[in-house]
């Protein structure tokens, strides 16, 4: 907190001349020893005069590859005098232009000041002459630029500004639904690409739609960003594509060579990119050899076509399959090796799983007792009206499991032929590839069990009775 002055008493210069800072442009000379380019380096700086506190700061301006410490010179404090007045310290009586100041060892001589400093220095009675006309000039600088004007570059380099262009589109994204048909190819199929193209430098990244179960890994990219060329062509060797070519080089590589470049760019290989123009509905683009078909894109994609080249929206195209147009799962037929259901569990899964057993049919319609019928074997080597093997086949009617086995009516020696089981119990189709069941076995029905034909002649009291039973099954 400060204390309010009397009235009529003077305030005091820190509240006075708060933030008033008189400044003076200057210069001092430099020798410089053992050097034959220059004898002397002229440096220009800024002399701040603080009112408040009577403190100066000194501060240079900085000049490109000068090789030199520059900015900040002198800090800021109240600096004495020289000898012999060493014990007082700077006013703001010694600034001027056209005075000369010694600041620690360099003498300082001002050539100018700003408007506010002419103005101050007038209100207290100093007569402040004109900017001083004759400021030198070093001499090294000015042989240096004289040199950088009259360099040429051999050949101009193009000015290529993208900065506008990246301003004006950061962030602006168009995006495209493509599908690559690689079906042709083996194990080849329908691929779903979703295409970004970015309007900041006119780059091209593609990512692929991944479904769950496809089998596929889940890659992060399908392509990389980048510029897409439209003639893709052979692939060019390391440094074959510059941007500037030598035409022929004399002397030693290196130091002390000399070349000439080639001004007219005959050896330059222009490449054409894709551009957002020339993706539309129904485009095709060659994206390194593989041709992917725009089948549709997003609302702000279609909002940039209409605005920047009057295009209405295309009909998308559809791309995407139907679950009933996808092909069906060929299983191959059956080898007679082990169960069918066994075989068919190879081919549904990548690790094979025991088939599951319909317990609860089992459960609810088993009664316990097998259906018995007697058939013969209507086989070529066999005649009807006398057969030759009596067959006894037995059958679960729910779960339609049929047990074949094979007797010998009568057993004659060196007939040929082995009694016992005809068949394993196991599940048995048909010729047309549907399995056996209860409602397949009457008197009089023709089966045909593993290439051999039977004809069921008879049946026992209780098949006969379950076939009663359910009359409308085996009607």
């Amino acid at each position: 907190r400060y204390d309010v002055c009397r009235e009529g008493a003077p305030a005091p210069s820190w509240v006075a001349y708060d933030r008033q800072v008189l400044r003076f442009s200057a210069y001092f000379q430099e020798a410089v020893h053992e050097k034959r380019e220059e004898k002397y380096r002229i440096r220009k700086c800024t002399i701040l005069y603080y009112l408040e506190d009577d403190s100066i700061q000194v501060n240079e301006a900085r000049q490109e590859n000068s090789g030199i410490p520059q900015g900040t010179l002198i800090r800021r404090h109240r600096i004495p005098q020289p000898p012999p007045n060493d014990d007082s310290f700077y006013t703001v009586d010694a600034f001027n232009v056209e005075n000369s100041v010694t600041l620690y060892g360099r003498i300082f001589t001002i050539t100018d000041c700003d408007a506010f400093s002419r103005n101050y220095l007038t209100k207290t009675g100093t007569k402040v002459p004109g900017p001083e006309s004759m400021e030198p000039e070093d001499p090294y600088f000015a042989h240096r630029k004289k040199e950088a004007s009259t360099m040429q570059p051999h050949r101009p380099y193009e000015k290529c500004d993208t900065l506008k262009q990246f301003l004006e589109n950061d962030r602006n994204v168009l995006r495209f639904y493509c599908v690559w048909d690689n079906s042709s190819e083996m194990f080849g199929d329908m691929r779903e690409l979703v295409l970004h193209y970015f309007l900041a430098d006119d780059t091209i990244e593609i990512r692929e739609v991944i479904r769950a179960n496809s089998g596929r890994d889940a890659a992060p990219k399908f392509l990389h960003r980048s510029k897409v060329p439209k003639d893709v062509g052979a692939l060019h060797k390391p440094g074959e594509i510059t941007q500037r070519t030598v035409l022929n080089v004399f002397g030693p590589m290196g130091h002390g060579g000399r070349y000439i470049l080639d001004s007219l760019k005959t050896g330059a290989v222009e490449k054409e990119f894709y551009t957002d123009a020339d993706l539309t509905v129904s485009a095709k683009i060659n994206v390194w050899g593989r041709e992917v078909t725009v089948c549709d894109m997003d609302e702000f994609t279609a909002h940039h076509f209409n605005s920047k080249y009057g295009k209405e929206k295309s009909t998308p195209i559809h791309y995407k399959q139907s679950e009933a147009a996808k092909a069906e799962r060929e299983i191959p037929p059956y080898n007679g090796w082990g169960s069918e259901e066994d075989s068919k569990a190879n081919c549904l899964k990548l690790i094979a799983q025991a088939p599951k057993k319909r317990l609860y049919q089992i459960h609810e319609k088993k009664t316990g007792k097998d259906l018995t019928a007697t058939c013969y074997d209507s086989s070529p080597v066999s005649t009807p009206t006398v057969p030759s093997t009596w067959t006894v086949v037995s059958s679960y009617p729910s779960s339609s499991r049929m047990i074949p086995s094979r007797y010998s009516s009568q057993k004659k020696r060196n007939s040929g032929i082995v009694h016992g089981k005809f068949i394993e119990r196991s599940k048995i189709a048909n010729i047309g590839g549907k399995y056996y069941s209860a409602e397949d076995l009457f008197v009089g029905a023709v089966v045909n069990f593993r290439s051999h034909q039977f004809v069921i002649t008879d049946a026992d009291e209780y098949a006969m009775t379950y076939a009663e039973k359910h009359r409308a099954a085996y009607r």
